[in-house]
């Protein structure tokens, strides 16, 4: 039997965490292991249970008795730092472009809006997609970010992102681990570059960013990979 992808769901609504358990609870691959209300039982709940996946929303209060804020754009690259085998994916009603590229570019594999009514339906599969080193957006979110205008004047990928593209094509196999070694940097920032590069792409996982970048001409590519 496949080892079951292990979630941690942090939302402050009950009724939107019973619609992601319902969601969830049918698909066998699938195991919440915790349901958190608030930012300050994170951690200690990342430190009981080894999780995959963690479901995020943007607004939780930080305590029962401070309810400003939890600080999620501080608190993203300090928790993939961390556990460098852990993927978060945002889910929200904010819809902002700014906090969607903050988050995104502080490492998170994806950010859906709670009125995305496909992606909800969908949470099972696009989990699975996540916990295998994909990203999914919203096609709201995708828009804010990959249409910003300041992308407008860069080339497609910049060279860091074809740096670690060549490098998934070297070593297929290789985790975020790996790749952080080889290049010397952090896991996070390979998360950054990988996640970067596929919505400049606008694919959702590794091989489809390397197949999507073969036919582009931006890299070459054993053409054996395409065919994943």
């Amino acid at each position: 039997m496949s080892k079951k992808t292990r979630v941690i769901i942090l939302d402050d609504h009950q009724s939107i965490v019973d619609g992601y358990l319902f969601r969830l609870g049918n698909n066998p691959q699938i195991e919440v292991v915790a349901t958190l209300a608030v930012g300050d039982e994170l951690e200690p709940a990342l430190e009981k249970f080894s999780a995959d996946i963690l479901l995020l929303d943007v607004s939780v209060p930080i305590s029962s008795n401070d309810l400003n804020p939890y600080p999620i754009l501080h608190v993203i690259p300090k928790l993939l730092q961390r556990y460098p085998n852990l993927a978060i994916m945002v889910i929200s009603m904010h819809d902002e472009r700014a906090l969607i590229r903050a988050v995104m570019e502080r490492g998170a594999s994806g950010y859906i809006l709670k009125d995305d009514g496909k992606a909800i339906q969908e949470l099972p599969n696009i989990i699975q997609s996540i916990s295998n080193g994909g990203v999914y957006l919203s096609e709201k979110a995708r828009k804010a970010v990959i249409h910003d205008k300041e992308l407008a004047n860069e080339k497609l990928l910049t060279d860091r992102q074809l740096e670690i593209l060549s490098l998934c094509v070297a070593y297929p196999d290789a985790t975020t681990v790996t790749l952080a070694q080889k290049m010397q940097i952090s896991n996070s920032t390979v998360r950054n570059l990988l996640s970067g590069a596929y919505l400049r792409l606008e694919v959702h996982t590794r091989a489809a960013a390397i197949a999507k970048a073969h036919r582009l001409g931006i890299i070459i590519s054993d053409s054996t990979q395409l065919e994943m």
